[in-house]
C-alpha cells in the first residue's frame, strides 16, 4: 500500500491549489481517505475525509469547519486518486499536507485511525 501526494507549492493568499493523492496497492473507494495538515509546532489535524463508498457505505464527506465552502475533496476511481481542491487559501493554512488511508468504513478524523500515510506535500501561502 502506497500513497503519494503532489500538487503543493507556494501560492499567494486568496489563491488556489489542487493536491493529489495517488494510491497503489488498494482501491481508493475501498478505504476511507483523509487529508490532514500539520504546521510546525501544531498537531496534525484532519482537513477533509471521504468515506469508503463500497460495502454499502455512502461515500460520506467531512470538512473541518475552517475549510467548509473553500475546500473540496473528490475521488477518481479510474485514476485511483483522491484530490483536495483548495480555494481562497489563507497564510495560516501553510503546512505540510498529508493524505492517509483507513480501513474503518466511517468518517474518522483522528490520525490514529489511519493505517497508511503519504510522505506529505508542503503548502505555503504568502501574504
Amino acid at each position: 500500500v502506497q500513497l503519494v501526494e503532489s500538487g503543493g507549492g507556494l501560492v499567494q493568499a486568496g489563491g488556489s491549489l489542487r493536491l493529489s493523492c495517488a494510491a497503489s496497492g488498494f482501491t481508493v473507494d475501498s478505504y476511507t481517505i483523509g487529508w490532514f495538515r500539520q504546521a510546525p509546532g501544531n498537531v496534525r489535524e484532519a482537513v477533509s475525509v471521504i468515506r469508503s463508498s463500497n460495502r454499502n457505505s455512502d461515500g460520506r464527506i467531512y470538512y473541518a469547519d475552517a475549510v467548509k465552502g473553500r475546500f473540496t475533496i473528490s475521488r477518481d476511481i479510474a485514476k485511483n486518486t483522491v484530490y483536495l481542491q483548495m480555494n481562497s487559501l489563507k497564510p495560516e493554512e501553510s503546512a505540510v499536507y498529508y493524505c492517509a488511508a483507513s480501513r474503518v468504513i466511517v468518517v474518522v478524523t483522528s490520525s490514529g485511525e489511519y493505517d497508511h500515510w503519504g510522505q506529505g506535500t508542503q503548502v505555503t501561502v504568502s501574504l
